[in-house]
């Protein structure tokens, strides 16, 4: 067998397995993506695959675009900048802590070497909660939460990411600078790196979305996106800025801008399935790799240095969440008590750290010290917190639990889709699209649909203690939202002058900081 069938050999292979854990995954209460850990760990000392091992190459330069592109083209830059401030304190600030704690901790408790503790610092600080992102949907969990978890934990790859490659730099001598002269230069090259990313991003997403609103053929712009999400990490790499930083706001310029003005709603709901694909089939590979690759003799061997490493993650993710969370909150960006605990347990390690330790040259010092510790841990924070993540949420009272809420938004999911199925229909008219006698039949059915769930709205009783409270909140948010839009354009358009938009905006700040956060 050459080695090109042999790959996909193991490839066809690895996506049966993951599509056999997928079926299994539907009927018991497991993340998809833990379940494939759990199997790879399983099914590893077997032999029943061939031997693969994941190399940093593979997760860094194919595996990790398509994640970050995906879940930036699908966060909302409105909950992003609503939630901006805690998300890039936890995501800067929040990183520089954990690393500070982890070090101090690994140097003292076990006599790790200042590089190396500081080094394994940088690359566990990076969260990657893509299982408990999944479930935070399945089982409800508040928006804004979601968006807060989600969006810090793609912000601080690209912080770990820069403050690892400055520390390997410092580990592996290649650095003469020191003291003072190192801190700035530090911060200097962390400033550089990251503005640059942004930079390339949104050039690359800002051209991308111009192209696409040249064309309306879903092949076309589906590989247009593709080329946006790895054309900007190689060209941000050779630049020698973010590459992760770079996709990020890329994905966010596409996914916000290019998508609503560039693509008609065919285009979309094309280019949305493909890219859900590409995730589904590189998370299915990620978490099933990192179960095969890791060996369970290897971790109890070292079992103290990564109960070390584990308490280490732990004590900086607290210190890092219940550290900085007050002092944004007295900003006005307030997080309850319980929202930073889930923000503490909820914050999992994953295929970020595994690529990055892989990626230590073979002749540093503690390297295979490092690659061990960081296994256990990844380990510990997927199966322990990851599996226990649920239970917290249900113990917090942070589920979304009354059925009759739960059809309530079903239903006005579906009446929103008719009616605006309803609106693409009138400008296909408008435009010539489509003969009159066609719209008309289609314009009946669609009629006749809206209403029949018009209907089953009204016979949902949403008046018992809470719920009402809740759908009143959400269309308040809703509006708003659409107050500060509104703004925007009277000030774009010079009908309002900046400093009355600057001060009619932070009234609504004010009035949106109350709406997400009614306890405080």
């Amino acid at each position: 067998m050459n080695e090109t069938h042999f790959a996909i050999h193991i490839f066809v292979t690895l996506l049966l397995v993951a599509s056999g854990v997928a079926m299994l995954a539907k009927r018991v209460r497991v993340p998809y993506t833990l379940m494939l850990v759990i199997v790879g760990l399983v099914i590893s000392p077997m032999h029943f695959l061939p031997v693969v091992h994941i190399s940093p190459e593979l997760i860094l330069l194919i595996f990790l675009p398509a994640l970050l592109f995906e879940a930036a083209w699908n966060l909302k830059i409105q909950r992003l900048r609503e939630n901006l401030l805690p998300i890039l304190t936890m995501a800067t600030a929040g990183v520089g802590v954990a690393v500070g704690v982890i070090g101090l901790i690994l140097h003292y408790g076990i006599g790790l070497a200042w590089p190396s503790a500081l080094l394994f610092g940088a690359m566990i600080s990076a969260t990657d909660p893509v299982s408990v992102l999944a479930l935070f949907k399945k089982l409800g969990l508040p928006p804004r939460l979601t968006t807060i978890v989600e969006g810090e934990s793609l912000f601080n790859d690209g912080t770990a990411v820069v403050v690892f490659r400055i520390i390997l730099r410092i580990a592996a001598g290649t650095t003469q600078l020191s003291g003072a002269d190192l801190l700035v230069n530090s911060i200097r090259e962390l400033s550089l790196v990251i503005l640059g990313g942004v930079a390339v991003g949104a050039i690359i997403g800002i051209v991308t979305s111009t192209l696409t609103s040249y064309f309306d053929d879903h092949l076309l712009e589906i590989t247009l996106t593709t080329i946006a999400a790895y054309g900007s990490f190689l060209l941000a790499e050779g630049l020698h800025v973010s590459p992760v930083i770079a996709v990020l706001i890329a994905g966010l310029v596409l996914g916000n801008f290019g998508r609503d003005k560039g693509m008609s709603p065919t285009t979309q709901v094309a280019v949305n399935s493909f890219w859900e694909y590409a995730a589904f089939v590189v998370n299915s590979l990620v978490f099933l790799l990192i179960g095969l690759e890791i060996q369970l003799s290897m971790l109890i061997e070292n079992l103290t240095s990564i109960s070390w490493a584990v308490l280490a993650m732990l004590l900086a993710r607290a210190a890092a969440v219940y550290g900085l969370n007050p002092i944004t909150n007295r900003l006005g960006e307030g997080m309850s008590f319980r929202g930073q605990h889930v923000l503490f347990w909820g914050g999992l390690r994953g295929s970020l750290s595994i690529a990055l330790v892989l990626s230590l040259p073979r002749g540093l010092p503690d390297r295979s010290l490092l690659v061990t510790m960081i296994f256990g841990a990844v380990i510990f924070s997927l199966l322990v917190q990851g599996l226990t993540v649920s239970p917290l949420l249900k113990w917090l009272r942070l589920t979304q639990s009354s059925p009759k809420l739960r059809d309530y938004e079903l239903l006005q999911s579906e009446l929103m889709a008719e009616t605006a199925a309803l609106a693409e229909l009138e400008s296909l008219l408008a435009e010539g699209s489509l003969t009159e006698a066609l719209y008309q039949t289609i314009r009946q059915r669609l009629s006749e649909s809206r209403e029949a769930l018009k209907s089953r709205l009204a016979e949902v009783d949403v008046t018992e203690k809470g719920l009402l409270q809740q759908q009143l909140r959400r269309i308040e948010r809703h509006l708003v939202d659409v107050k500060k839009a509104r703004l925007a354009e009277l000030q774009r358009d010079g009908l309002l002058s900046e400093a009355s938009h600057r001060e009619l905006n932070e009234r609504l700040d004010e009035e949106l900081a109350t709406l997400q956060n009614p306890a405080h």
